[in-house]
């Protein structure tokens, strides 16, 4: 096999790879390397109705890129939302993403929450983030999940940096939850310090 027929099939096993991704961002991103390099690989062997179509493709995911990346960190666009730890809906969410939810937080436990915060991006539910007073005016974080599609955004940021919803309630510092100590880039990126042995981050 030539070197061109090893790109040409690497530029289109991205593209399927792309398809099988269940984040946003890393689809967008695959699909447009995939697009590019077939492109290229289409124009060299001359089979021109291919090179516009991914040509075309690779334009649609940069404006969606684009897109996805001016409003990543825009609180328009995002909306957090307290509701009961009761609640159906909450309940409804917790239980579709169990599996996920139990994966990454091995012995969390619903339903010992006094918090619980849903954020929205439109219609959609993207994140949910349950807490309780820990006492001294901390808030300790029981659950800080985003659904896949919506990992890449940090949708947690909208509880903690975007909004009142811990201030307007006293608290001065929230506490990681233990089970988050393998998320520490995340953490840190949001405002997170190591005080003792806590992740905290100051309201």
């Amino acid at each position: 096999m030539d070197v061109w027929s090893i790109i040409g099939w690497g530029g289109s096993a991205l593209v399927v790879l792309s398809l099988l991704q269940t984040r946003i961002l890393r689809l967008r991103v695959l699909n447009l390397v995939g697009c590019v390099i077939l492109v290229g690989f289409n124009a060299v062997v001359g089979v021109w109705p291919m090179v516009g179509m991914n040509a075309v493709l690779a334009v649609i995911n940069v404006v969606h890129l684009w897109r996805l990346l001016r409003h990543r960190h825009d609180e328009k666009e995002y909306q957090v939302l307290q509701v009961d730890e009761s609640d159906e809906y909450l309940g409804y969410i917790l239980d579709r993403h169990q599996k996920e939810i139990t994966r990454f937080n091995p012995g969390f436990t619903p339903g010992t929450s006094q918090y619980a915060f849903l954020v929205q991006h439109g219609d959609r539910t993207v994140g949910v983030v349950l807490a309780h007073d820990a006492g001294d005016g901390r808030a300790q974080i029981d659950l800080d999940y985003a659904v896949p599609k919506y990992r890449d955004f940090t949708p947690g940021e909208f509880v903690y940096r975007r909004s009142d919803v811990f201030t307007d309630r006293g608290f001065r510092q929230v506490l990681a939850s233990p089970r988050m100590r393998d998320s520490t880039p995340y953490l840190k990126n949001l405002g997170f310090h190591r005080d003792g042995d806590n992740l905290v981050l100051n309201l």
